[in-house]
């Protein structure tokens, strides 16, 4: 396990690929580890040339828990940000992409591709608008602008990922919960092989899933707001990857990211939906690895 202290807080991170290579981020999404990465998606970014880093995002996987102060259910949070309210939340999508300006600092790297998926991406977002010196380009994938309008998700997609694990501290328990969420936001078009999914889920939860963390992460999002104006600001090349049948973030939210960010290219696929399917990998690969050249 690596470790360091970026930001103020302690980031937990692995590194595979060239070393001499270009640098290239992967910021993962709601409370999920960097092990929830498919290794086809790992593996085949490596083998393109990069040096590949992935971090456990503050609030999950073996990096730092944020102590808070109680915060609101998360409905009523998104109800107030829905009318456009303040949402009160420990930290925001600006504190998280800190994080990651703040590991690529600890380890003396000056600029990076950096690509993120679903949370991630506005993650992703958030740090190519406030930290564009060290953006080399930005990939957003299965993410949104915050437009709640346009980022409505279907009942039972939303309902899967509001719902908790049975047993929160067993990892069993936990990779049940997540096997069943990804089988309701998964991709229609390319069914996940059942054991395959297992044991990316059953590997993320034994690196750590924390509910209450992934709230905050929920609450960082909801409480960052409508981002269309900083998209507006980008100046990174971007490319914007979705599912045309993503239950979870409507194809409705890429399509308005890829339109907000200046000169953004803009790649969809039939059949996916909030994931990534080991059928598209390499597709998807080579399209990140093709934009980043």
């Amino acid at each position: 396990m690596r470790v360091l202290t970026a930001n103020g807080i302690s980031l937990a991170y692995e590194e595979s690929g060239d070393p001499a290579g270009p640098a290239m981020v992967l910021v993962m999404g709601l409370g999920m580890s960097l092990a929830f990465w498919p290794d086809p998606f790992v593996d085949g970014l490596a083998r393109a040339g990069f040096r590949v880093l992935r971090l456990d995002n503050r609030d999950c996987g073996l990096s730092q828990r944020i102590a808070g102060e109680h915060h609101s259910p998360i409905p009523l949070a998104m109800a107030r940000s829905v009318m456009g309210l303040e949402v009160h939340a420990p930290y925001s999508l600006a504190d998280m992409a800190a994080d990651v300006a703040g590991l690529l600092d600890a380890l003396a790297i000056a600029k990076a591709h950096v690509v993120g998926a679903s949370l991630g991406g506005m993650v992703a977002q958030v740090m190519a608008a406030r930290h564009p010196a060290c953006v080399a380009s930005l990939t957003s994938i299965m993410s949104s602008s915050g437009n709640p309008f346009v980022s409505i998700a279907r009942p039972r997609a939303l309902g899967a990922i509001l719902h908790r694990p049975r047993d929160p501290n067993d990892p069993e328990s936990v990779a049940e919960h997540l096997v069943h969420v990804m089988e309701v936001i998964g991709s229609p078009g390319y069914p996940a092989d059942p054991q395959a999914l297992r044991e990316l889920c059953g590997r993320a939860a034994r690196r750590g899933y924390d509910t209450e963390g992934t709230a905050r992460q929920m609450l960082a999002m909801l409480a960052s707001g409508d981002r269309r104006g900083e998209l507006a600001t980008i100046a990174a090349p971007t490319l914007v990857i979705h599912g045309l049948e993503d239950p979870l973030v409507p194809k409705a939210a890429g399509r308005e990211v890829a339109h907000c960010i200046p000169g953004a290219e803009l790649l969809e696929f039939e059949g996916m939906g909030h994931d990534l399917p080991a059928a598209l990998i390499p597709r998807i690969v080579e399209a990140i690895a093709s934009h980043c050249r």
